[in-house]
């Protein structure tokens, strides 16, 4: 949703650690009036608004492959029967090339963390050679904006309320996308779903929902945690890369041989911006049952 190896959202950084917003507050607003005389004979009392820094990293994706010269060979075995131990060959497997199998398994297992990490990773800045660089996922970087529900089940009532407290915190909802695991997904459906009489259809599935504040998306993310429901502003959000001097984001190379069997690794270092945290919300705590 937020782009892939390229595209014009990928971010490119030359270290880890990189900055994903510069967080400054004005005063609540004033109605008070200066007068002339005030006005004329000296300045307001000055103040100097200060900006933050909100940082994140890039964390390193490695997985090895190893396959056997035997695993490279046996491409026409289908089946073995349990009993006679006869190999079934009236046609091929359809995994054709093992090696080219594990790159593509292994590279979807890679993105299948990857996703894990940027909605719910720990962030934790790498000071040695011995400390693991961890992403900090947009959910666990959400502090403006989220909602403690307490056991309570999911509702509108809690939806506009978190709503309310984004808008307030100054949150654009620009392309905001609500992420959901499978019981939450099922219980928005509930809270807003109306399925007309008919005789042979029946149920619905929510996929956008009309706000005060703009139109939601509904996405199933099986990473959020079965209690939380999060609404993130996609729109601010895109990968960073690392990337490798001369040989790019996301590699694979082979390496040095031990046996009758090519090895090889996937490598890659990567990171995400979310952008101004209080841009996105999350309710915890939600009822899972």
């Amino acid at each position: 949703m937020i782009g892939g190896l390229e595209g014009g959202k990928v971010r490119t950084v030359r270290d880890f650690q990189f900055p994903v917003a510069v967080p400054w507050d004005l005063d609540a607003a004033s109605t008070t009036g200066i007068t002339e005389a005030t006005a004329a004979n000296a300045p307001p009392t000055t103040r100097t608004i200060d900006r933050g820094q909100d940082v994140n990293t890039c964390q390193i994706f490695h997985k090895g492959i190893n396959v056997s010269y035997v695993k490279q060979s046996v491409s026409g075995q289908v089946t073995a029967d349990s009993t006679t131990n006869l190999v079934d060959r009236t046609e091929a497997q359809n995994v054709q090339d093992e090696i080219d199998f594990q790159i593509m398994a292994n590279l979807a297992q890679i993105g299948k963390n990857v996703e894990a990490v940027f909605l719910n990773g720990t962030y934790v800045q790498s000071t040695s050679a011995t400390v693991a660089a961890q992403v900090g996922g947009v959910i666990a970087q959400i502090s403006s904006n989220s909602v403690a529900a307490g056991g309570a089940a999911l509702s509108k009532a809690l939806i506009d309320e978190i709503l309310r407290t984004m808008v307030g915190n100054g949150a654009i909802m620009e392309n905001a996308v609500i992420f959901v695991n499978a019981f939450q997904k099922q219980k928005l459906s509930d809270v807003y779903g109306y399925a007309p009489t008919d005789r042979n259809v029946g149920g619905v599935n929510i996929k956008q929902i009309e706000t005060d504040f703009g139109m939601l998306g509904v996405t199933y993310a099986p990473a959020v945690a079965t209690s939380t429901l999060a609404i993130l502003e996609v729109s601010v959000c895109r990968p960073v890369y690392c990337p490798v001097p001369g040989k790019g984001v996301l590699f694979y190379e082979e390496i040095a041989q031990t046996g009758a069997a090519v090895k090889g690794q996937i490598y890659g270092q990567i990171g995400l911006d979310y952008g101004p945290e209080e841009y996105h919300s999350s309710i915890t705590g939600l009822a899972t049952s």
